[in-house]
């Protein structure tokens, strides 16, 4: 892969192209990315880069996020398919028709959600600031949050937070690791430390346990991607089980050799995010496709919602 790799690189200086890879992505696209990071973080890097072409190693909703931020770059994801099924779960005609049953409400949408439905939105958030976000609202605001079921009930249980509504939807991959798996793994590995994903259908299950006893409420973290980066370097555990997309494996066992990680479901695999391949990554740099493209009034209403997000968010981490 020595030689792909430099061959990638080469072709990015010739396109005048940053490269972008989340942390569910293959192993090998991770490692020859310029950045490597969660939603949030990828969207301040698209909008810092003085690249003129963004190649967005991800799904399409965060190719769109970074369309919408640098409207005036090209941006390219490696296969226009590479769907997300959390984002498909709301369209802005839904949530249109769910803002008209709540006047005056205000809208959180998780940044997996179309460009179409970033529009509709009051402010966005990711896993790393949804708490943040909500709790920037005056608490007599009526939020609908949308579409992830999950992350809303981390929130809504974080903040107890009365006046919230959230969409019923879900990540399948996230919903796929649940509490039974979460228990039974506990109960094989009692000195392990648990990071998770509130995306994931095990989290309010992992929060229940927390609070009585089945669960260490002190070895169990729910945690943005971002943040399950700098609690592995900060870890002493021996072992971490991980409740999320298994390509985040691959990051947190480069930042801490000594740990082992190990995922809570290794089915917990997104056919989507492994659709960019090492091929399909070589071509759009050939061939620069697939290009984003997003009507300018859509780009420029999304645009309010993603800056908010990106106002309250934390710093992000890029590759070293």
């Amino acid at each position: 892969m020595a030689d792909w790799a430099e061959r990638i690189k080469q072709l990015a200086r010739e396109r005048d192209a940053v490269i972008l890879a989340h942390n569910y992505q293959l192993p090998e696209i991770q490692d020859v990315a310029d950045h490597v990071g969660d939603s949030l973080g990828l969207s301040r890097v698209a909008t810092q880069s003085n690249a003129s072409t963004i190649i967005f190693c991800g799904v399409h909703f965060m190719a769109e996020t970074a369309k919408i931020l640098s409207y005036d770059k090209t941006v390219i994801i490696p296969d226009k398919n590479a769907g997300c099924s959390l984002a498909d779960t709301i369209t802005a005609d839904q949530l249109r028709a769910w803002k008209a049953e709540y006047p005056g409400a205000v809208v959180v949408s998780y940044v997996n959600t179309t460009a179409a439905v970033k529009a509709e939105t009051d402010i966005c958030c990711t896993s790393s600031n949804a708490v943040e976000v909500v709790a920037s609202i005056p608490k007599d605001k009526t939020v609908l949050f949308c579409p992830d079921q999950f992350l809303g009930a981390h929130v809504q249980r974080t903040l107890q937070r009365d006046n919230m509504h959230i969409w019923m939807g879900e990540c399948h991959v996230h919903a796929g690791i649940n509490g039974a798996d979460l228990k039974a793994m506990v109960a094989a590995e009692p000195e392990a430390e648990l990071f998770i994903h509130p995306e994931c259908g095990c989290a309010t299950s992992a929060m229940y346990l927390a609070e009585t006893g089945v669960v260490p409420r002190s070895r169990t973290k729910i945690l943005s991607t971002s943040g399950m980066i700098t609690a592995a370097e900060q870890t002493t555990a021996k072992k971490v089980l991980v409740a999320t997309e298994t390509g985040m494996l691959h990051q947190l066992r480069r930042v801490n050799t000594t740990v082992t990680f190990e995922p809570v479901n290794r089915a917990a695999v997104c056919k989507y995010m492994k659709m960019i391949t090492p091929e399909k990554l070589e071509r759009s740099l050939i061939d620069g496709t697939d290009e984003i493209t997003i009507p300018s009034d859509v780009a420029d209403r999304a645009r309010r919602s993603v800056e908010q997000m990106i106002a309250i968010g934390t710093p992000s981490r890029t590759k070293e």
